[in-house]
């Protein structure tokens, strides 16, 4: 009996690290997003066309298209489209106080159609 708590310890305890290496990917997942959501209010913000964002963003899925081994394709189309949308010209071009204009501070999550 004393064997069976044991091990029934140590199956709890590999069910916890996962949970845990679960909870950090989904936090880094979290953390992505929210820079890639982030960037898209800024070039909202910008009135960048659609046909350029939809270019961005089918480049993305494009370099996304075989997954690399080892590596999340979630996480890795959120980076690449972070990068993508980091490069675009326009975010590069916007005066100083744009950027930090209270509107695109106070909520970053907030995107309307």
């Amino acid at each position: 009996e004393l064997q069976q708590k044991v091990e029934e310890a140590e199956l709890l305890k590999m069910e916890l690290q996962m949970l845990e290496t679960e909870r950090v990917r989904l936090s880094l997942v979290e953390e992505k997003l929210l820079d890639v959501l982030q960037l898209l209010q800024q070039l909202r913000d910008l009135n960048i066309s659609k046909r350029a964002l939809g270019k961005i963003l089918l480049s993305t899925l494009e370099s996304c298209r075989d997954p690399q081994p080892g590596k999340a394709q979630l996480f890795e189309v959120l980076d690449t489209l972070q990068q993508e949308l980091t490069a675009c010209e326009l975010l590069h071009k916007q005066p100083l106080e744009q950027a930090q204009s209270p509107r695109s501070l106070s909520n970053p999550l907030v995107i309307s159609c």
